[in-house]
């Protein structure tokens, strides 16, 4: 239980340290944020710090980033890092593909890459709920319209009944017949 809340404790505190480092980015010059950031850093710690740096980035320049990253040899990192850019909202995302490069890392026995399991872990769970919410989305409006298109349907019928309804030739209404009347 004490690992587990220190590891707890850990990862708020990466998260704070990122956080105010992600503060300190701003008065960085513009350009790739790859550049940006000190490259021979490349612990979690770094990674938080460009996800972080990410949000300050105009579409042009997370475009620009991808190619950036895209070109950079594939270290657990650098995929991290392409993962994080990939399930960006701001980018066309492409969560499936973020979500494949942070198994690879996770399926990674190699050291560099253990160091990133527990952030490569959060974000592939992330962008797994993330998809199954998508799925979900596209399946209720795909319910959506096959409810509107049924309702149309019947719609129809309800106006063909009218118009058939209509077009019928009035009865003379029964009166009350002689013999009642008394």
């Amino acid at each position: 239980m004490s690992s587990s809340l220190s590891t707890s404790f850990r990862q708020v505190a990466i998260l704070l340290w990122a956080l105010a480092l992600g503060v300190t980015m701003t008065a960085c010059s513009s350009g790739p944020l790859a550049r940006k950031l000190h490259l021979e850093d490349t612990s979690p710690d770094a990674a938080l710090a460009y996800s972080q740096g990410l949000s300050r980035l105009t579409p042009a320049e997370l475009t620009r980033e991808r190619t950036v990253l895209g070109a950079l040899p594939q270290t657990p990192f650098n995929q991290v890092r392409i993962a994080m850019l990939l399930g960006h909202p701001r980018v066309q995302q492409d969560l499936a593909r973020g979500h494949g490069i942070l198994e690879g890392v996770l399926k990674s026995t190699e050291p560099a890459a253990q160091t990133f399991h527990p952030l490569a872990r959060q974000l592939a769970d992330n962008y797994g709920e993330r998809i199954k919410l998508e799925i979900q989305l596209e399946r209720q409006g795909q319910q959506l319209k096959e409810s509107q298109r049924k309702s149309a349907e019947l719609q129809d019928k309800l106006d063909s009944l009218a118009n058939i309804e209509k077009s019928l030739i009035p009865r003379p209404r029964p009166g009350k017949p002689e013999g009642a009347r008394r």
